[in-house]
């Protein structure tokens, strides 16, 4: 993908910016690209002081020009995040903070709903508070037409920062950028299949049809950035990822480039949650064109700022007593395009 860097440069240039999730894959990706472009000082939030620490070295190593901040703190903990922007004063945004295993989240969904509901409301309301000039939340396509708690959650994370941008003033814009499966990132399809390949297989694959969009830990980091030079407030962007790639075939592909002899393909069955096929849009949206050749933007329902607050609050109220039945049956009425129990 190609970038209009003047776009992004001027709304990093001299700015402090503020990466939660800095320590994962998505986020310390985001944080080497963003020392092209002259910020002020970039700050590395995240829970994990091993990642943080991580990024806070190759920075010190590769960028020892850029001034930088590492920050160890959790987004569910609005009182660590406040002291935060009040200490910092962030002018940007970039929200990468999540849980996003699949399987995991359908059996703990109690935190899928604190970390990437409640944080994400966490960071709407102190950037607005703060007047944050650019938000951009990683979302994934997971969150369309939902059949997994974790692609609820990351839906429901949209409208929260749908709901800021409602809020917004003139020189706020908030927006979230959806994308597939992140070839490299921790967790993955890829580190996985060689780690089995190392192991002399099987491979497992969970069913012989499903296919997953596919971009890189490089191509998502600048999606986001562009996403934030594009900064049309309450919109969510999504990447031209071309078609969809067979998991069948990429396994084998993996096994081929490897050179690994005799290792088979399995397949172990779909995981509770999982899909067959992601998609980019949910069954009420549409799209339009950008600025940007290779991204659109979804055209999504208005969210009525009041009724998304009470909402919220009954998702923390069922997730603070681990009601796994009322967490769903609310993430249901939220989302009604949801497909939970069903597999496609």
């Amino acid at each position: 993908m190609q970038l209009n860097t003047a776009e992004i440069a001027d709304y990093l240039r001299g700015r402090t910016v503020l990466v939660t999730g800095a320590g994962g894959s998505i986020g310390s990706e985001i944080v080497r690209q963003i020392t092209a472009y002259a910020p002020r000082q970039i700050l590395l939030f995240g829970r994990g002081e091993n990642s943080v620490f991580s990024i806070q070295q190759d920075l010190s190593r590769h960028w020892p020009e850029v001034r930088h901040v590492g920050l160890i703190g959790d987004v569910r903990d609005e009182a660590r995040l406040r002291a935060v922007f009040v200490e910092y004063r962030p002018e940007v945004v970039f929200h990468a903070a999540a849980h996003k295993h699949v399987p995991l989240m359908e059996v703990a969904p109690s935190e899928a709903i604190l970390n990437n509901v409640i944080g994400t409301r966490n960071v709407v309301q102190l950037a607005l508070e703060y007047g944050v000039e650019r938000l951009v939340n990683v979302s994934t396509d997971k969150a369309v037409n939902p059949t997994s708690v974790m692609g609820a959650s990351k839906r429901v994370a949209e409208m929260v920062v749908s709901g800021g941008a409602a809020r917004a003033q003139s020189h706020q814009a908030f927006v979230s950028v959806r994308f597939g499966n992140v070839l490299g990132s921790r967790g993955s399809v890829v580190p996985t299949f060689m780690a089995q390949i190392r192991e002399g297989g099987p491979i497992t694959v969970t069913h012989p049809d499903m296919v997953r969009y596919f971009m890189t830990i490089p191509e998502a980091a600048r999606l986001v950035l562009q996403a934030g030079g594009l900064a049309e407030n309450g919109k969510v962007y999504v990447l031209n990822m071309g078609d969809p790639v067979k998991i069948s075939d990429l396994a084998h592909d993996v096994i081929r480039l490897s050179g690994a002899q005799n290792v088979r393909v399995v397949y172990s069955g779909i995981r509770p949650g999982e899909k067959l096929y992601e998609e980019l849009l949910t069954t009420a949206e549409g799209s339009d064109s950008t600025s940007h050749s290779e991204i659109f933007s979804a055209k999504l329902a208005a969210v009525d700022p009041a009724q998304l607050d009470r909402d919220l609050l009954a998702l923390q109220q069922a997730a603070h007593q681990a009601d796994h039945a009322a967490i769903r049956q609310q993430l249901a009425v939220m989302i009604p395009e949801n497909k939970f129990g069903s597999v496609r």
